[in-house]
Formats: C-alpha cells, sequence, structure tokens
C-alpha cells in the first residue's frame, strides 16, 4: 500500500450515482393506521376462532393454519385487484382488509412454529411437506385469487363498462447514448 496516496474523492458523487435521493418519510395518516387496526382486531381473533374449532393434534399436519394462510393469500389477490381495478377509490379499504384484517388473520410466524414443532417431535417428512406444501398453497392461491379477479373484472368492464381501466403509462423519452466519458457523471 502507498502511504502516500491521495485516497480523498475525486468528486462528490452519491455512493450508487445510478440511484435517485430516497424521497422523504411522510408520516401514515392516523385515521389509516386506525383502520389497519380495527381491520387486525378482527382478523387475529377469526384465526384463533378457526384454531380453536379445528385444533391440530400434536405432531400431526397443521390443518387448519395451512387452510388459513391458503385462503388468506387467496382473498388477498382477490381483493386487491377489486380494489385497485373494480371498486371506487377508497382511503381506508385496502388498510382495513388487506393490511388489517388479512395480516392478522394470515400467519407466518405459525406456520415457522409449526414447522419448528414438527422438526423437534422428529417428524421430518410432514415438517418439510407442510413447510413446502404451505408456500406451494399460498402461491397457488394467490395465482387463482388474480386470475379470478381478473377474469371478474373483464367481464364487468365487457359488459356493464363499470370497471376502472388504469390509463396507459405515458413513454418515457429515450435516454441520449453516453459516451464512455461521461458514463457515472465523470469528465
Amino acid at each position: 500500500m502507498n502511504p502516500t496516496a491521495d485516497l480523498s474523492p475525486a468528486d462528490d458523487l452519491p455512493v450508487d450515482p445510478d440511484t435517485a435521493k430516497p424521497a422523504p418519510r411522510t408520516r401514515t395518516p392516523r385515521r389509516v393506521l386506525a383502520a389497519i387496526a380495527a381491520g387486525g382486531s378482527l382478523g387475529g381473533p377469526a384465526r384463533y376462532g378457526l384454531g380453536l374449532a379445528f385444533p391440530t393434534a400434536p405432531h400431526t399436519f397443521p390443518a387448519t393454519t395451512f387452510a388459513i394462510n391458503a385462503l388468506g393469500s387467496f382473498v388477498l389477490a382477490l381483493l386487491l385487484v377489486f380494489i385497485l381495478d373494480l371498486w371506487p377509490p377508497t382511503t381506508y379499504v385496502r388498510p382495513f382488509l388487506c393490511v388489517g384484517f388479512l395480516g392478522a388473520f394470515t400467519t407466518f410466524s405459525t406456520w415457522m412454529v409449526d414447522t419448528d414443532r414438527l422438526i423437534s417431535a422428529g417428524a421430518w417428512g410432514t415438517a418439510a411437506g407442510y413447510l413446502l406444501g404451505s408456500l406451494a398453497a399460498g402461491v397457488a392461491a394467490t395465482s387463482l385469487g388474480l386470475s379470478l379477479g381478473r377474469g371478474i373484472t373483464q367481464h364487468r368492464h365487457k359488459h356493464r363498462g363499470t370497471a376502472r381501466v388504469p390509463a396507459p403509462a405515458a413513454a418515457a423519452p429515450a435516454p441520449a447514448p453516453a459516451d464512455s466519458a461521461s458514463i457515472g457523471g465523470r469528465r
């Protein structure tokens, strides 16, 4: 290493010159937070009630949590299509239903705790089936919810003309070609 080398920056470039400065953080309005809390106060007890109604025997496949998470994935995807493409714009429906209710209804933590308990009990095959099956079921349920929601939206748009269709994005102008001397902002 050369102790006399000048290690000061040549210019004041950001750490990654390809990224823009982050937007200033804005506070989430209290009413939106209240909608999330209200939804969560209903979603958590709904999941808990289903767990009590359909208990899982120790060291067996946790079918209730599996079904809750798959159902939540389906409903979340379906609702998001409806909220974004079909229903009139609102402020509180998505925070209440999607973030609050379904966020509390579905449960990543219980999925992991159930998997850990199965592994601790030596039920490796059941644990692997539950872990991978839950992931596959969640992806499949989400895909089904999106497809069904989009189909319903297209059907309504076609027959009633009531669906909101997003405006096409304006085409961005083509960037000017960069020469090798100006890449990264240096000359």
